[in-house]
């Protein structure tokens, strides 16, 4: 098919996630290949992958141990089903998974992306209760600004109202507590901010932990959020806190986990070992869509019993566990041990800190978010008072069409803009991508000045 006439039937054939068509109609982008921390259009453009293809990408693309290691399975078998079958590279992996996650964590259940293990780490904490005799214990405690996917259950314990709020009637009911947000918090002390949203969990677990099935909340970042990272304590305070009333752990470590805050998971800054943990994205390095849900042995054995007590967790998806994501996810971890990947990652983010602080002196830049290589940085139409622009504005998707024009790719929060660049990433191509961001927000920023 001719490179014109791919786009065009990109326009009449495709329905793109998170994507206005309108826009994308006047904006097309075709993806032919990609190599390194380097991806190419149809036109033969090349641009930087500034968010490692969706917070996925580790290692850049076309990574010969990765190839190999799927080639290597394909010589083997591709796929068979999980239900009632275990496969070698399924089983190797749990293995894997289970020896890198917390202590407490011990069964691996697969799915294939970040919203099916929540589905499932939402309805395995539900059972769980029920398969234990309490029969009341059905909701869910979540936080502000709080996002786990798009699935019916994954929204219900979500609550950005961009994504949220058109779905509310197919929602279940949660509640909702505070996230500790720094930023435009009037409160300075983070200490502070920590303890009254700690304080504001522990009203709801006291008076209402006899329905409270489970608490659940991203690992340190809120992703889809806004990049906020939570304050120094809080995420420990928030499993001291189930501990005490009796409730599941749940965190959502699907963004996070695999090295983006600088640990494998992000429960490593504070020691946390959650009842229930959801893992995807990096964990194939970016290649297939594997994603696994994670449980104590407790919660497994609440479900072990013989078929007639109807114990059993009726889940199941069709690629769960499929040999070829098992095995490139087996060598994505191969390269993490050999390489030292962790190591690496807690350099660069180092770096990043550094040649970031171009970008603080920018007028219309109010916050810089970080923690490991998880970038968020947010434009503000007056720095002073951190008043944001007029969300109409859209200054954070015209900034990112300005930073693909200079040759890098990215997709904004609102208006905070994504950096989240591949592990692979050199010295050179991390200064070189926020050289990217920092042009482009001067020149899109200004221009705006300019008209207002």
């Amino acid at each position: 098919m001719q490179k014109e006439m791919l786009i065009q039937k990109s326009k009449e054939l495709l329905w793109l996630p998170f994507t206005q068509m309108q826009d994308y109609e006047a904006d097309p982008l075709v993806i032919e290949k990609g190599e390194g921390v380097m991806l190419y259009d149809t036109e033969g453009k090349s641009y930087y992958d500034g968010y490692s293809s969706l917070w996925l990408n580790v290692h850049g693309h076309k990574k010969k141990e990765l190839d190999d290691a799927i080639k290597a399975q394909l010589d083997k078998v591709a796929h068979t089903t999980l239900l009632g079958a275990a496969n070698r590279p399924a089983i190797e992996l749990a293995e894997r998974l289970v020896q890198l996650t917390p202590e407490k964590l011990k069964r691996v259940f697969y799915s294939d992306s970040g919203a099916e293990a929540v589905e499932i780490g939402l309805k395995i904490a539900f059972q769980y209760w029920r398969n234990k005799g309490f029969h009341e214990k059905t909701k869910f405690v979540t936080v502000t600004n709080g996002y786990h996917g798009d699935t019916v259950g994954a929204i219900s314990v979500g609550a950005v109202d961009i994504f949220h709020t058109t779905y509310k009637p197919l929602m279940f009911d949660s509640y909702k507590i505070p996230f500790p947000t720094i930023y435009r918090n009037e409160v300075v002390d983070h200490k502070e901010i920590r303890d009254q949203s700690l304080y504001e969990l522990e009203k709801v677990l006291s008076g209402n932990g006899q329905e409270i099935a489970a608490v659940i909340m991203e690992g340190m970042v809120q992703g889809a959020g806004g990049m906020h990272i939570m304050p120094e304590g809080y995420l420990k305070g928030v499993e001291r806190l189930c501990k005490e009333y009796d409730v599941l752990l749940i965190v959502d470590e699907v963004a996070t986990g695999f090295g983006r805050t600088g640990k494998m998971f992000a429960v490593e800054h504070e020691e946390v070992e959650p009842d229930i943990m959801m893992i995807a994205k990096g964990i194939t390095g970016g290649y297939l869509p594997i994603a696994a849900t994670m449980t104590t042995e407790k919660i497994y054995d609440a479900f072990y019993a013989d078929y007639t007590e109807l114990k059993t967790f009726f889940h199941g998806h069709s690629y769960t566990g499929n040999q070829l994501g098992c095995a490139v996810a087996l060598a994505n971890l191969d390269i993490f041990e050999k390489d030292h990947v962790i190591e690496d990652v807690e350099k660069k983010a180092a770096f990043v800190r550094e040649q970031l602080n171009s970008l603080k002196s920018l007028s219309h830049v109010g916050d810089i978010r970080q923690l490991g290589l998880m970038i968020g940085i947010e434009l503000v139409a007056d720095k002073q008072s951190k008043q944001p622009f007029p969300w109409t504005k859209r200054v954070g998707y015209q900034t990112t069409l300005k930073m693909r024009e200079l040759g890098m790719l990215s997709r904004p929060l609102g208006d905070t803009i994504v950096f989240m660049p591949p592990y692979a990433s050199s010295y050179e191509d991390l200064k070189a991508m926020i050289a990217i961001m920092e042009q482009a927000i001067m020149e899109v920023t200004s221009k705006l000045s300019v008209s207002t």
